[in-house]
Formats: structure tokens, sequence, C-alpha cells
């Protein structure tokens, strides 16, 4: 792989783990659609060191509100309550027991275009109804065990390229009536741990194979592209509802499944 696919490859995953269009699906249908070499899980793992340097960049203070809150009781956020970070736990230990049992089936099967393109067309249209007729009532605060155990376990479902991490997350939090800015924000707090537990089962594999100048790239411009994902898509809720990201992930169903078809 040379510097401009791994560049690229590099923005998708930044944009995509962010924003609710599924970043593998979407580093499996660039080299789709360009007729590049399917770069495979590893390499889109190794990307995520990237997006787990801009989410850690960018909510540092939260998740040191977050250990404060929970480890010094003298101390009171404003923001969350002190059993956020078992909730956090909690939520993710669904995605690390299917991410552990089901690796081999997503490094295959689940890549298959056919897969891809069912899947941004239903969960998208998912998040499109819960997002538009639920009501915004709640914020992070006000998260519980129920709550938790929901969204971690839509997270889960994320492991089907095409359903995308923070699709599911942001759908399973409207779906419980939380706002749009709180859903957007859990979600990227959740994806601090999976990512992070993704990445470092990857790092005997990274060892094996040596870390090209490419990889070292893409990293850091998964990391550059990430922060800026994150920035602007919590300004972009607080202003709009999810609507376009579900005609988007439409839109590229349909022109998967056409390229299938006449390819």
């Amino acid at each position: 792989m040379d510097i401009v696919q791994s560049i690229i490859l590099g923005i998708v995953q930044g944009l995509g783990e962010f924003l609710p269009i599924s970043s593998t699906a979407h580093l499996v249908l660039v080299p789709f659609f360009t007729g590049w070499e399917d770069p495979g899980l590893s390499f889109d793992v190794a990307l995520h060191a990237g997006t787990l340097i801009a989410v850690l960049l960018f909510f540092w203070s939260d998740w040191l509100d977050i250990f404060r809150t929970f480890f010094d009781k003298n101390f009171s956020s404003e923001k969350y309550k002190r059993n956020i970070l078992p909730l956090i736990v909690a939520a993710t230990i669904p995605g690390a027991l299917i991410g552990y049992f089901l690796e081999d089936l997503a490094a295959s099967i689940f890549r298959s275009p056919w897969i891809i393109a069912f899947s941004l067309s239903f969960f998208g249209f998912v998040l499109y109804l819960f997002d538009k007729y639920m009501k915004e009532e709640k914020e992070i605060k006000e998260i519980g065990w129920k709550e938790s155990l929901i969204i971690g376990l839509a997270q889960a479902v994320a492991i089907i390229p095409g359903v995308s991490r923070s699709g599911a997350t942001i759908t399973a939090s409207r779906a419980l009536g939380m706002d749009r800015v709180s859903a957007a924000r859990f979600s990227f707090l959740l994806s601090t741990p999976i990512i992070c537990g993704a990445t470092l089962t990857q790092i005997p594999s990274l060892i094996e194979n040596g870390v090209s100048n490419a990889l070292f790239v893409g990293v850091l411009v998964a990391a550059v592209s990430g922060y800026v994902a994150i920035k602007y898509m919590i300004r972009f809720v607080e202003k709009y509802s999810y609507k376009v990201f579900f005609w988007y992930r439409l839109v590229l169903a349909g022109v998967i499944v056409l390229t299938v078809l006449y390819r």
C-alpha cells in the first residue's frame, strides 16, 4: 500500500468512525470501488489507533471528570453522575465479547458488499425513525444500568460492516429518549474503551508485520480527521437531525447494489 492510499483510508476511518455511516464498511468499499487490494481487518483495526488518539484528545477533560467522579468522593461533576465509569465499562462488555468470538466472520463473510448494502440502508432507516419520532428527554447524567446495557448490545451489532458503531449506539440512545447531543457524546465516550481494546488485540500482528511508513501516515491522518469529525458532528446535531446520514447511507447502498449487478 502506498502513502496516497493510506492517507485516503485514514481520512475514511477518521470520518467514518464518528459519523453514523460505518467506517468499517467504507474501508471495505474504497478498495471495492477503486480496485485496490483490500488491506484486511488488521489494517482497518490499526487505523483505529488514530481515532483512539482523536477521541482521547477531544474528551481528555471529560475522562478526567469521569475518573475523578468515580474515585474522588469529594468531587462532584456537573456533567456525569458518580457511577458513569462502571456504566461505560458495562456497555463495552457486549461489544468486546462479540468482537472476540466473531472476529473470523468479521474478517470474511461480514465484508460482503451485499451485507454492507443491506446494513447501511436498514440500520440507517432505523436511526432515521427513532431520531424523528422519539422525544429528547434525557441527558447523559440520567443514564442508568438498563440504558447502558441496551446501548452496549447495540454497539455489539456493529461488528457487521454497514451497521456503524456510532450509528448503532446513537440509535439506541435516541430510542431511549436521549437528546441528540447527549446521544452523540455518549457514543463517542463509549468508543474509547472498545477502540482501545480492538487496537491492543492487533499489536502482536503489527509487531510481526512491522509498522510501515504508509501505516504510520494513515494512523496520523485518521487522528486528525477523527478529531474534526467529533468536533463538527457535535455542532451539527445541536441544530439538525440525523436525517442526512440516513439519505447518505441509502444512496451509498444503492450504488453498491448497482455496482455489484453491473460490474
